[in-house]
């Protein structure tokens, strides 16, 4: 009887070895045994470095993981496995292949959607009904997008700097550069000279001010004239002195310089007091603020 009891533990204690490791195979190969798992598809044109067994995120959360990766002619085909079964992932889904970090590390796929809340009632993606236009489904395939990996920098640097040594670009920046500070030195000579000869106006101006205050006195002197000639009565006036001039001149030739007689002659006198008295006027009229001042 102990030898068949201690048969049986040594048994059961082998079946559960046997069926422990066979599950933890299982779980190696990434199979589940139970239901709570669904699965889509993600087409890349580049994995680099994803593998069976790497981890899936979704907003940084780990969520699943790659069951398989299939290489075709045309893409890179991962078979995701997401372990939540009613996780709901809005469409349009980016699957990115990316670094775990930023210092390298096993590759992942992380998973973004747009930030929007789903209708109420939306079926979940292992349901019969699933929307795949509002959510990724079970079953369902989407286009996946390769994040750039340091060696893909690395090349396409090392690229453009074949095409600059290959087209001599940098003997030809060092020629524009020369170019360029050539340019802005004879900038420099012609803002100096400018400044100069801005200077050299500035004295010639200020040397023409004198006449330029004389041409004016001379203009205002000029509007003057022309106003008291404008003037009906100044007119008059001096219509009236001409003739009192013409008669003085008259006289004057009539007694050929006999002063004595000129003094005498009462006429004379008359018409030589009126000619002083209206050009005296006229003056007046004329240049105002000098007869003013000499007042």
């Amino acid at each position: 009887m102990r030898r068949s009891v201690k048969e049986a533990i040594v048994g059961f204690t082998l079946l559960a070895a046997v069926s422990s490791a066979g599950l933890f195979w299982l779980w190696l190969k990434g199979v589940s045994v139970s239901n709570r798992t669904w699965r889509f598809q993600a087409n890349f044109a580049d994995a680099a470095g994803l593998a069976p067994r790497s981890a899936v995120t979704y907003r940084g959360v780990t969520v699943g993981h790659v069951q398989e990766v299939t290489a075709t002619a045309t893409a890179v085909e991962v078979q995701i496995d997401i372990n939540q079964p009613n996780l709901q992932l809005p469409q349009p889904l980016d699957a990115r292949v990316e670094a775990a970090s930023l210092l390298g590390g096993d590759a992942v796929v992380a998973l973004t959607a747009p930030i929007k809340p789903l209708p109420k009632g939306t079926p979940g993606p292992k349901a019969m009904n699933c929307n795949r236009a509002l959510t990724v489904c079970n079953g369902s395939v989407i286009q996946g997008k390769s994040a750039a990996t340091l060696s893909q920098v690395t090349a396409t640097l090392q690229q453009l700097l074949d095409q600059a040594e290959k087209e001599k670009l940098i003997p030809k920046l060092a020629t524009t550069i020369s170019s360029i500070d050539t340019t802005a030195k004879e900038a420099t000579a012609f803002m100096k000279d400018g400044q100069a000869l801005i200077g050299d106006l500035r004295t010639t101006v200020r040397d023409v001010q004198p006449t330029i205050n004389n041409l004016n006195d001379s203009t205002a002197h000029i509007l003057n004239f022309v106003r008291v000639l404008d003037n009906p009565k100044t007119l008059s006036e001096l219509k009236g002195t001409v003739a009192n001039l013409e008669d003085l001149t008259a006289t004057l030739d009539r007694v050929g310089g006999d002063i004595n007689k000129l003094t005498s002659d009462k006429r004379f006198m008359d018409g030589l007091r009126s000619v002083a008295i209206g050009l005296g006027a006229f003056f007046d009229e004329v240049y105002p603020e000098k007869t003013e001042a000499r007042r």
